[in-house]
């Protein structure tokens, strides 16, 4: 006898889906927390390019000035000896761009990413990402 029966065939579809069931929601709740862990990356390392901007013109960049001050010297910033950033300013992983306020509530500066919902609160994926 040559080949598989239906019912065979069936039974190992039927394996595949429940394999499939089992490790798919496993391997996309990874990809969640990776573009978490990128977003704090991102975070610190313009953490330490505004550490930078402070040490040269003696205070962070202004709220209105942004993050791109980082890039483009601002008008009131005298000593600015940048840019301070290899590229261009990304995104967060959400495609949502990253807050920065100075002074901020918590420090000098608060820097952050409202997380997948790119609403302020949240759990899990959803919940604010700052330094």
């Amino acid at each position: 006898m040559n080949g598989f029966t239906l019912l065979e065939l069936l039974v190992v579809i039927v394996i595949i889906g429940l394999l499939a069931a089992y490790v798919g929601p496993k391997y996309f709740a990874q990809l969640g927390k990776s573009e978490v862990t990128v977003a704090k990356a991102q975070i610190e390392a313009f953490g330490k390019a505004l550490d930078t901007y402070r040490l040269d013109v003696g205070r962070y960049p202004s709220t209105e000035e942004g993050l791109s001050g980082l890039l483009v010297k601002p008008a009131a910033a005298q000593k600015w000896n940048g840019p301070y950033l290899k590229k261009d300013i990304p995104q967060d992983p959400w495609g949502n761009p990253y807050i920065y306020k100075s002074p901020g509530s918590k420090s000098d500066f608060d820097l952050l990413s409202y997380g997948k919902d790119g609403q302020p609160g949240g759990t899990a994926e959803n919940t604010d990402i700052t330094n």
